[in-house]
C-alpha cells in the first residue's frame, strides 16, 4: 500500500481508509468526501460559541447552565458552577472545552452547556 490518504478531519487519525467514493475513519466513524476534505489543523475560521452565542477564547471563565451527571460520582456538576481558565480543544463527541473544576478535577465540557461569565 503506497497510497497516502489524508488524516481524519474530526480526530486527526492516520488510519483512514477508502470505501467507494468516501474516506472513512475507523476510530471515530467520521465519513467524508475527499473533494470536500479541508486541510487538517485548519481551525483558523472556526469559532466556538457558548449556549447563548458568545464567542469563547482560551483563558475565559464560564458558568455551567444546567446540572450535569458525571460518571463515577454520586453528585454531578450543579448549574451555576463557575469554571475558570478554560482551554478550547478539538475534543471527542462535541466536547470542545478542557478545564479543571474544583472538586472534580480535569474534564471536558461541551460549549452548549456553558455561558461566558
Amino acid at each position: 500500500m503506497t497510497e497516502n490518504l489524508p488524516p481524519c478531519p474530526e480526530c486527526s487519525s492516520v488510519y483512514t481508509y477508502e470505501m467507494g467514493t468516501l474516506l472513512i475513519c475507523p476510530e471515530c466513524g467520521h465519513e467524508w468526501s475527499p473533494a470536500s476534505a479541508e486541510p487538517a489543523g485548519d481551525t483558523g475560521g472556526k469559532m466556538i460559541r457558548d449556549a447563548v452565542g458568545n464567542v469563547l477564547a482560551d483563558g475565559d471563565s464560564v458558568t455551567v447552565i444546567k446540572t450535569l451527571k458525571v460518571k463515577g460520582s454520586p453528585t454531578g456538576i450543579k448549574a451555576g458552577t463557575k469554571v475558570r481558565n478554560i482551554r478550547l480543544v478539538d475534543g471527542v463527541d462535541g466536547h470542545d472545552i478542557d478545564c479543571k473544576i474544583d472538586g472534580f478535577g480535569s474534564m471536558q465540557l461541551k460549549s452548549s452547556v456553558v455561558k461566558k461569565s
